[in-house]
């Protein structure tokens, strides 16, 4: 059990990135006042944490309805998070579009896009959250295990990007970047054992003779 929920936050902890998050909440957010920040800050978790909740209690119907197993799905994600962590190794995770950092100073709340959607709640986040209840069923609160991981992660979040200014000042470019490539590779491990465990059942499940 404490092996599960080490991986549940590690793996939402790398997916998510806060310590990558808070230059990104400056850049969006950094024209606000501190206290507005602040909100704007509590606003995107919020969010965030409401889609992921979504997907922790409807994912798996999700796939039932559209006739999708979990190990195809799990491929699937683990290429989206391997792809994901290659962009976390090699360029800058997260960025936003030039046309989304448009929207987005054409609108007056952020919290929900760019922040929430699809800096924290993005396809990676619920892509792991499906792998982990797949996983999770072998516990008896494994729903609960990934509902404190997630929590756990977004809270760090809240106050990363609460503290992003002097977190920046610590860090500086150089710290972030180091930190923001260690978690990709991480996560590109995890990625791939991802990939590995959804093939092999998938395999097995193939008729000898297609």
């Amino acid at each position: 059990m404490i092996s599960f929920l080490l991986k549940d936050f590690l793996s939402l902890f790398a997916v998510i990135d806060p310590i990558g998050l808070a230059p990104l909440f400056i850049t969006i957010a950094g024209h606000h006042s501190l206290e507005e920040q602040t909100r704007i800050a509590g606003r995107s978790v919020l969010v965030a944490a409401s889609i992921m909740l979504g997907f922790i209690l409807g994912g798996n119907f999700l796939l039932r309805y559209l006739n999708i197993s979990i190990e195809a799905f799990q491929v699937a994600g683990g290429v989206l998070l391997f792809k994901l962590a290659l962009d976390m190794v090699f360029n800058e995770p997260g960025q936003p579009t030039e046309a989304e950092e448009k929207e987005a100073e054409n609108q007056e709340d952020v919290s929900v896009f760019p922040l929430a959607i699809p800096l924290i709640a993005g396809p990676g986040t619920l892509a792991s959250i499906i792998i982990l209840e797949n996983e999770a069923s072998d516990y008896s609160f494994g729903i609960v295990m990934i509902l404190a991981g997630a929590i756990v992660v977004l809270l760090i979040a809240y106050a990363l990007m609460c503290l992003s200014g002097r977190l920046a000042q610590l860090l500086g470019q150089t710290g972030i970047n180091v930190v923001t490539r260690i978690l990709g590779v991480l996560l590109s491990a995890m990625a791939v054992q991802y990939i590995a465990n959804g093939a092999v059942v998938l395999l097995k499940n193939t008729p000898s003779g297609l």
